[in-house]
């Protein structure tokens, strides 16, 4: 994507912000009308986005360009995009904008701040939307809300935010984009950007930011084999495909109306060195694969690597089991993704058993899963880390 004042708004902010200025290089971006809107964050399959109406977003003042990329940040890092659950939409969006605009400077004239609708700075957004909705709402989901003509006036007097006028700062219409993304697995990919943004920030964390990101960082309390399971269902959501490279897309031409199903196709690839030669991990491991193979129409292909591609093993939904390579050497990373784009058809994405250790691809055009042992590294700041303990 070539945005000229996006790029600039970036660099300024890892100068001023260099911790959120990282959460953003770490985003797939993306160029689109928001009906008038500046830009947007989601979690499109698994992947969070960043969107950009460049119009828009060029007529911003730079230190509002500034204010707006920490507010996509904020929405990111709280998860807001996820959270809505069955809640009416309108009132959340709103309620999402209270919980994060106190403490951002700068903002646009017509940004939501707690104070429009008398409530106290530092809520969660459940708490401002249980002040925002009425008990017994009944509206549509969609809409304001039932009842909204007696709860005009809680904006400030004279300002115009009542619940049914006031709009957010950035577009939420592509929110609907996350609904297809189990929150464990957005909860993870988000937790490795924040990790990725540490480390290009020298590990500083902003102060507004630190409770929320010290809960991030914290292990993640679902099995490993939950959150397996949720990222092969997300790349094996039928009628799509997606792609983790930013500057790529890939469009399909079908029969309009009609939804095509396809096989799974997945790319296993298992680390051979030394350093992960343990029957009880690979093993396990094997077992999980073989259970979603057997519970979908799936085609496994499994790559035992070190610094090159030692076995290819093929694997479907029928019986079967995995044997157990033993390798030893270095490893390197790429020869398994150098493969992946070698295959017809491409595989919905790659899995790679691995303690990260070794020189791996810039960037990757597939939704990527590591996993991770205890002790292991994330060899590249794209793709979702899993850790794997058994």
């Amino acid at each position: 994507m070539n945005n000229g004042p996006l790029e600039n708004a970036v660099v300024r902010l890892l100068r001023e912000r260099p911790f959120y200025g990282h959460f953003i290089l770490n985003l797939r971006r993306e160029e689109r009308t928001l009906n008038g809107k500046p830009a947007g964050v989601t979690v499109r399959d698994g992947i969070p986005v960043l969107t950009v109406d460049p119009a828009p977003f060029a007529a911003l003042a730079a230190a509002q360009q500034r204010s707006l990329l920490e507010h996509l940040v904020k929405h990111l890092l709280h998860l807001h995009p996820l959270r809505r659950k069955e809640r009416n939409q309108h009132d959340w969006d709103i309620a999402c904008d209270l919980a994060i605009n106190p403490g951002i400077s700068d903002l646009p004239a017509d940004a939501l701040l707690p104070e429009h609708y008398d409530a106290p700075d530092g809520l969660a957004a459940e708490e401002y939307y249980g002040l925002l909705v009425p008990p017994f709402d009944t509206g549509n989901l969609d809409g304001s809300g039932y009842g909204d003509a007696d709860r005009s006036e809680q904006g400030a007097p004279g300002d115009g935010r009542g619940a049914d006028s006031a709009t957010t700062l950035d577009s939420h219409g592509i929110w609907s984009d996350a609904d297809s993304t189990p929150l464990a697995l957005a909860e993870e990919t988000v937790r490795a950007i924040t990790r990725e943004s540490l480390r290009g920030s020298d590990g500083e964390t902003p102060a507004e930011l630190r409770s929320v990101v010290d809960t991030l960082l914290q292990p993640s309390p679902l099995p490993w084999r939950q959150i397996l399971r949720q990222f092969v269902a997300t790349a094996g959501r039928t009628g799509r495909r997606s792609s983790w490279m930013r500057e790529h897309r890939r469009f399909e031409h079908t029969t309009p109306g009609i939804r095509k199903r396809r096989r799974l196709n997945l790319l296993i690839g298992v680390d051979v060195s030394d350093s992960t030669n343990s029957a009880e991990l690979r093993e396990t491991f094997a077992r999980e694969l073989l259970h979603i193979a057997a519970g979908r129409d799936a085609i496994i292909t499994v790559l035992y690597a070190n610094s090159r591609i030692q076995r290819i093993a093929s694997l479907s939904g029928a019986p079967g089991s995995v044997k157990r390579y033993d390798g030893g050497g270095f490893t390197d990373l790429r020869p398994v993704f150098a493969y992946a784009k070698t295959m017809h058809p491409l595989p919905a994405a790659v899995i790679y058993l691995t303690d990260g250790i070794g020189p791996a691809p810039e960037a990757m055009e597939f939704p990527t899963l590591w996993v991770l042992t205890a002790a292991a590294e994330k060899p590249a700041p794209w793709g979702i880390e899993l850790r794997m303990e058994i």
